[in-house]
């Protein structure tokens, strides 16, 4: 059953997109403070699609993620009490409290780690509002963190270009069905 290779194929259109980088930009922005979908998914089939210009898609996510980290700061720190309620019914509460636990610790360490891993980074810049870190620590952090990670991806998709784009067209729903699999052999050991 090909549900897959569809989906891929109108992704690889949409990044090839004359306002895809804009679209990039805003997707960073807001992940970075609010929106649960990260930019990789975004970054990486474009970089696939025009590899010469992968490493500028990377500064752009970059840049992006960082002021959108910004904004997430500055909800932390003016607007939190508005906000924790909301926070607390949600999925990311756990996170939260595991964010200023590490702010606790290791500070300006906690942001680049939450910057560059799938811990959700807009977590950690709410968390760094409501700490009240420093800004020039947090916003190196979250630049280096955040950079670290889009160039890591940006680089490794412009090294694949057109090959890895055209093995993984092959492949998509082998991998899309594998990765179905996993999630529910997942979940069901979660379960039990």
């Amino acid at each position: 059953m090909k549900i897959f290779s569809p989906l891929y194929a109108r992704t690889m259109a949409w990044s090839r997109h004359r306002r895809a980088p804009w679209f990039l930009g805003g997707l960073s922005f807001a992940e970075s403070s609010f929106f649960p979908i990260p930019p990789d998914v975004m970054l990486a089939p474009m970089c696939l699609a025009n590899p010469r210009r992968a490493m500028w898609f990377a500064l752009l996510t970059t840049l992006a993620s960082v002021a959108g980290g910004l904004l997430g700061y500055l909800i932390g720190y003016f607007a939190f009490d508005a906000i924790e309620p909301w926070l607390r019914e949600t999925r990311y509460w756990a996170a939260y409290e595991q964010a200023v636990a590490w702010f606790d610790t290791w500070g300006f360490w906690a942001i680049f780690v939450a910057g560059f891993s799938p811990i959700p980074y807009k977590v950690f810049t709410i968390a760094g509002g409501v700490a009240s870190m420093a800004l020039a620590p947090f916003v190196l952090a979250s630049l280096v963190g955040r950079g670290a990670r889009f160039f890591l991806v940006a680089g490794l998709m412009a090294w694949g270009g057109e090959r890895m784009e055209a093995v993984l067209h092959r492949y998509v729903d082998r991998l899309g069905w594998a990765t179905v699999a996993v999630v529910v052999v997942g979940a069901l050991i979660y379960s039990l």
